[in-house]
């Protein structure tokens, strides 16, 4: 009896050992990930990365999934640093990413190297992926739209409203507004010249009176302000909105003439105010002042802001530069210029780029071309919020006109021109006391 007792005491010590060293084990390997396969960083120069598009995907992605990011700015093109996870991985393999799984050291060492006074760079934490909406006509259009293709590409998710959403006061349910290739005065695009009797015009024209009959409006133009307006509390309320091409300037003219018939016969049914230039309101605008409107409803051209039929430049010298900001001191316009060069192509549009002259001394002016004193790429406050102008229609098709097909994305993975699109989306979801102003 003496002997089994003794031995089942020893069985037992055996087994608490055991125990013991399975919960070593255990803890050894869990420090041993946390140590060593922590970070999951996506590198964004021109060299390490395969598709810079898709990369901010992935971003957003995770964001989504409840994680948060740091974005690196200036640091390898702005890099991503994200939680390392098994799904993250695979998810970066699925969508032709390049990524690196690093330590908790290593990522250590490059938020120090980052964080030094003597380093133009700076870690941004994102924490939240933005709701973002596409402000676009339900029907199809013979154009396409950049922001629109690009979300795609990079798997971005986001909803299209139009007039009515807007009017119904659905602003309040996004973040991130992008105005599609749009003209908020009523003129249907200036395009009476050149497409007044093709079928796709004259159905626009019939669908957007259809509507502002619908809604309560007796023209275009007016319900057109009323939806600009609506959009403009939207960012004075601290939204943030993109817009490319003619959206831009067509938005600040909406507002400028607010109370001002501008629109010719053709385009509401009677005659523009004779004397409306004088009583044009630049307080009201975003981004513009001093412009004069282009009074010839045949001339495919809103106003003196665009630089299109002014400009004096080669297709192969068509080029603008990004300037460099303080990404300790102006984190903002940094997160925006983000890129793996700081040479973008030029492309074209009905609005190419803006002068120099007509653009706000509030407003930055991110990207330019000295040369021509054009500026391409254009940022500023209204209110709490904030808006992005980007001229040209689509930065990989230089002249992209009506009816050509759209751009292959798949193409062109590594874009810079579209880069600039995505760092607009992305940029809401920084942590609100990075942003510096």
């Amino acid at each position: 009896m003496m002997f089994h007792s003794k031995y089942v005491r020893f069985k037992s010590k055996i087994h608490r050992f055991s125990i013991l060293k399975k919960v070593l084990t255990v803890l050894l390997l869990l420090f041993s990930h946390a140590a060593f396969a922590s970070f999951i960083l996506i590198p964004m120069d021109d060299v390490s990365q395969t598709n810079h598009l898709k990369a901010y995907g992935i971003t957003y992605w995770s964001l989504q999934k409840g994680n948060t990011a740091k974005w690196l700015l200036n640091y390898q093109g702005g890099s991503f640093l994200l939680e390392d996870n098994e799904a993250t991985r695979n998810e970066c393999k699925i969508r032709g990413v390049t990524f690196n799984v690093i330590s908790d050291t290593e990522a250590a060492k490059i938020l120090e190297e980052i964080s030094s006074p003597s380093q133009n760079m700076e870690a941004v934490t994102l924490e939240k992926a933005p709701k973002i909406a596409v402000y676009s006509p339900k029907t199809s259009l013979p154009w396409d739209d950049a922001v629109t293709l690009v979300l795609t590409y990079a798997e971005i998710p986001f909803d299209v409203i139009y007039d009515e959403e807007v009017l119904e006061e659905k602003l309040v349910l996004y973040e991130w507004l992008h105005l599609h290739h749009e003209d908020f005065t009523g003129q249907y695009g200036k395009f009476y010249g050149s497409y007044r009797t093709a079928p796709w015009y004259i159905e626009q024209k019939k669908e957007a009176e259809e509507l502002a009959k619908k809604l309560g409006y007796k023209k275009v133009s007016e319900q057109k302000l009323a939806v600009s307006l609506k959009i403009r509390d939207f960012v004075v309320g601290g939204g943030f909105m993109f817009a490319m091409c003619s959206a831009t300037d067509s938005f600040d003219i909406a507002l400028a003439a607010e109370g001002v018939d501008i629109c010719e016969t053709m385009f509401d049914g009677d005659p523009a105010e004779i004397d409306y230039q004088q009583k044009i309101d630049f307080n009201k605008t975003f981004a513009f002042k001093d412009f004069t409107l282009v009074r010839n409803p045949v001339e495919y051209e809103f106003s003196s802001i665009d630089m299109t039929q002014k400009r004096n430049i080669t297709r192969t010298s068509d080029y603008f530069s990004l300037q460099e900001y303080s990404a300790k001191w102006d984190p903002i316009p940094t997160m925006l210029c983000q890129n793996h060069t700081q040479l973008i192509k030029g492309f074209m549009g009905q609005t190419t780029s803006f002068d120099r002259s007509t653009v706000k001394s509030s407003v930055l002016v991110m990207g330019e071309n000295k040369s021509n004193q054009e500026a391409r790429y254009i940022h500023g406050v209204k209110g709490k919020g904030m808006f992005t102008f980007y001229g040209g229609h689509d930065p990989e098709d230089y002249q992209h006109k009506v009816g050509d097909p759209k751009t292959e994305l798949s193409l062109y993975p590594n874009s810079p021109g579209y880069r600039l699109i995505l760092n607009n989306v992305l940029f809401p979801a920084a942590k609100k006391k990075n942003q510096k102003t």
